[in-house]
């Protein structure tokens, strides 16, 4: 699993602080996750495949969230893409990206796939054979909605030496991944356990992009590989988390560890701040293992 930040920073983009957009890689698939403005830009500087890109989520309609998106699209048709493209996000943005084709008569000759999120309870809102990604409700002052990437059960390692001790026959190997007991050349049960290992953990990936300090998403994050939680303010501005419903560190840490989660990465930091250690610091004090997002960092899991 890795991930790559493309932008990390609240509000209005800078010289050196580009606004939010990530992409996240796990189990063969791409997905980009918000798209502020700049971020087709910030793919390429990182050299990420535009083709690989076919599922975009958008967490909510402030500007420094999806404003990047409708460049994206007409440079996908620039580049005369053919494959389709899902964007997941609050309704309403079906209709401000088709506002803006038509009235710039730029329809796309690739198939467009909205799916518009309204629910206020987390949902299941993709999933195939490998993964699945869930809503995480936030509380901020638009509908908001935070993304869980969830890997499904790996299949069990063969430990092919005793596979091979046990006489078992080659076409039953994929069962034996799948957990199943299987009978040997010699007619004889050979138990899943004698001959398999564990597969390797599931991993998971929650992003929490804005939102106030609110323990109702811990039940949804709880026990995450990595979560990702805006950490606008430091602790002293955190009178102005109530008022635009953003957090500080420190209360993304307590969340963090709340959740029993292995990582946390901190981000959408305010440019008000000149550094950005004191976020990693005040983090600490409630959760150990602390990581700040920075543009273009990638993180591997």
């Amino acid at each position: 699993m890795k991930l790559t930040i493309l932008g990390c920073h609240s509000a209005t983009p800078r010289i050196n602080t580009n606004p939010t957009s990530q992409v996240l890689e796990i189990k063969n698939h791409m997905f980009l996750i918000d798209c502020g403005e700049g971020s087709q830009v910030e793919l390429r500087r990182n050299k990420i495949k535009f083709s690989r890109l076919k599922h975009i989520f958008i967490s909510h309609l402030h500007g420094d969230h999806f404003f990047g998106l409708i460049g994206l699209i007409s440079t996908f048709q620039l580049l005369t893409r053919e494959t389709e493209l899902h964007i997941y996000g609050p309704k309403g943005l079906k209709d401000i990206i088709l506002l803006q084709l038509k009235l710039t008569k730029a329809y796309t000759s690739y198939q467009l796939i909205f799916h518009e999120l309204t629910s206020k309870t987390s949902e299941l809102i993709y999933e195939d054979d490998k993964l699945e990604v869930r809503t995480i409700p936030l509380n901020h002052r638009v509908y908001t909605n935070g993304f869980l990437f969830k890997e499904k059960e790996n299949e069990r390692k063969l430990d092919i030496n005793a596979v091979r001790d046990s006489n078992i026959d080659i076409a039953y190997y994929r069962k034996l991944k799948q957990g199943a007991d299987v009978v040997n050349e010699d007619g004889i049960l050979i138990k899943n356990e004698r001959v398999t290992k564990d597969p390797v953990p599931p991993k998971s990936y929650a992003y929490c992009s804005d939102t106030v300090y609110d323990e109702q998403i811990i039940p949804l994050i709880t026990g995450a590989t990595v979560l990702y939680h805006e950490s606008t303010f430091l602790d002293k501005n955190e009178d102005l988390c109530k008022k635009t419903k953003h957090s500080t560190a420190r209360q993304a840490a307590i969340i963090a560890r709340k959740s029993r989660v292995k990582s946390l990465i901190l981000g959408h930091f305010s440019t008000r701040y000149n550094g950005y250690d004191e976020f990693k610091t005040q983090a600490k004090e409630e959760f150990s293992n602390v990581l700040l997002a920075r543009d273009g960092i990638s993180f591997e899991f």
